[in-house]
């Protein structure tokens, strides 16, 4: 019966809905963000701050309503930013004009883009809760690799494949660290808005880090550096604490467990 589910039309409704209570909450701070703060965190600035994207062509995939696309413009970049709800890029258009900031937001499926010539970027970046809503990571691999000029340089950092594996309580290991199949469920509330009155069907897969590093290899790109954190600097889980700035750990686990990751690959000259 999965196979028969229409898991785009699923994910983009779910995500359409989201868009008003992300924008209002707390999570997302969108009046200091509107004053100049920078929704982008600590591990990923240090990745494009070597790369001195000002001036450079970024490419932002799945940018839900635009925080982290503007604050890359704030950066200097000459943001291009992709998602596929229609409801977060009126927001992120919304949002850019609000705060005098110039971003080229496009509503469309990121597995459909296809950027060419002189379209082609820099930096390609993406970031959090990102490659789960992809049945198939060598389809998403290869948007990567296809939007990237020759030399251009892709940044990824996401919560890591384990974290994805335990129950929402993260009390049991609830879900197969390789996830063939979708999992298919209903939602209450949002990670920025627990009590939002929402319940949506979402479909979501599982991949471990073997599955997205070689698919991003398979197309054509090479791993420069691979990291991996023992916390997440959002506070997104149940049972968290604060061990330090930006630094949540799941406060009732007595060993560290990788619950985040980064990679920087690079498209080389052929």
């Amino acid at each position: 019966m999965k196979n028969n589910i229409d898991f785009l039309s699923l994910n983009k409704k779910a995500w359409d809905n989201k868009v008003p209570y992300h924008i209002a909450s707390s999570f997302y701070g969108n009046d200091e963000f509107i004053k100049g703060k920078s929704s982008l965190k600590h591990v990923e600035i240090a990745l494009l701050n070597r790369l001195q994207v000002s001036g450079k062509k970024v490419l932002h995939l799945q940018c839900h309503f635009g925080q982290d696309s503007i604050s890359l413009a704030r950066m200097g970049g000459v943001v291009t930013a992709v998602d596929f709800s229609k409801m977060a890029i009126e927001k992120a258009c919304e949002l850019a004009e609000e705060c005098a900031v110039k971003v080229n937001f496009i509503e469309e499926n990121v597995l459909t883009f296809n950027p060419f010539g002189d379209a082609l970027f820099d930096v390609v970046f993406t970031s959090y809760g990102t490659i789960g809503w992809f049945p198939d990571l060598k389809s998403w691999a290869a948007v990567v690799s296809r939007s990237m000029k020759t030399g251009g340089t892709f940044v990824m950092v996401d919560f890591h494949p384990f974290v994805w594996t335990f129950d929402d309580e993260i009390k049991l290991l609830a879900y197969d660290y390789f996830q063939a199949e979708p999992i298919v469920e209903v939602t209450n509330g949002t990670y920025a808005d627990r009590t939002a009155p929402l319940n949506d069907t979402i479909a979501t897969w599982n991949h471990g880090m073997a599955e997205i590093i070689t698919a991003l290899v398979d197309a054509g790109l090479i791993v420069k550096e691979f990291k991996e954190y023992d916390y997440s600097p959002y506070d997104c889980f149940s049972n968290l604490r604060e061990d330090e700035d930006e630094r949540f750990r799941f406060a009732h686990l007595q060993v560290r467990i990788p619950m985040l990751y980064s990679l920087v690959l690079e498209k080389p000259n052929l």
